[in-house]
């Protein structure tokens, strides 16, 4: 596979001077191809990195709702693919098509790119392919949704924690329950994706189950919307006294450990410094 150093678009020793004459248009050979991690929404949290590839891309391909967390300035003069929400495959393979066809192109993802983003999917179609070693390929991370959520509440993942997806759209549930079952026995905070659709609506209400078997009523939940993005919600409640019918699928739910607590408001997960050298002054 070749690797740029680079996502943003540095030099690539096999082109000629005139074949950069401007971003994203090579003039012969393939393009670049990079996916993206866009952060948690709002434009000041978009990396310098990621911003810096788009710039110099020629085409950008992405989901609808994430394309509009892209400031219109970084898209102007750019090819501009769309795909609704379950159209995952065929933005991949259109992003593959322009650079093997010699545009630089930009595949963007929500949060960061490797964490339930487009970046595993880009890979699997360039493996199963054959251009691991024919696309020049990388990845400009972003911010991750569960660091976003975790910064509203306070300081939630400060110890071990687990990440699950709800969504059993590519994973059993069955697989599902057993991580959420094992990660809530071991006493990691767990961080809930996509943890509620119109289709999965009992999903929730289930995990939350689960984890009530290892936990007490009184541990705190945080819960996230629509992080760093108009209408942001964010609150600390219980176990007992969440409510998975007011969580959507634009929701972080953080469950605390053993040791997390509510502080005003705020959701502590101490790593424990107070045990180890007294806090208390």
């Amino acid at each position: 596979m070749r690797s740029g150093g680079d996502a943003g678009g540095g030099d690539r020793p096999a082109c000629g001077e005139k074949d950069r004459d401007r971003p994203g248009d090579r003039g012969r050979g393939h393009g670049r191809l990079t996916v993206v991690g866009l952060g948690p929404g709002d434009a000041g949290l978009l990396a310098p990195m990621a911003r810096q590839a788009i710039e110099a891309a020629r085409v950008v391909v992405g989901y609808g709702t994430y394309l509009a967390l892209v400031s219109p300035e970084l898209l102007a003069g750019k090819e501009v693919i769309r795909t609704g929400m379950t159209g995952e495959v065929a933005r991949c393979e259109a992003a593959v098509a322009r650079a093997l066809a010699g545009d630089d192109t930009v595949v963007v993802s929500g949060g960061d790119a490797g964490v339930y983003g487009m970046a595993g999917l880009v890979l699997e179609i360039l493996e199963a392919r054959g251009l691991l070693d024919v696309l020049e390929f990388s990845v400009a991370p972003g911010i991750p949704a569960l660091a976003g959520a975790a910064a509203l509440l306070g300081a939630p993942l400060t110890h071990d924690f687990a990440s699950v997806s709800l969504s059993d759209l590519l994973t059993p549930w069955e697989v599902i329950e057993k991580r959420i079952d094992l990660a809530a026995q071991a006493d990691f905070v767990l961080v809930l994706y996509n943890p509620r659709s119109k289709r999965r609506a009992g999903h929730l209400a289930r995990a939350m189950e689960i984890i009530g078997a290892w936990r007490g009523p009184d541990t705190p939940v945080g819960v996230v919307r629509n992080a760093y993005r108009p209408g942001q919600e964010a609150f600390v409640t219980t176990l007992s006294g969440f409510d998975p019918g007011a969580v959507d699928m634009l929701t972080i739910v953080i469950v605390g450990n053993a040791a997390s607590r509510n502080v005003s408001g705020r959701m502590l997960t101490p790593r424990g410094y107070e045990g180890k050298y007294g806090l208390s002054g």
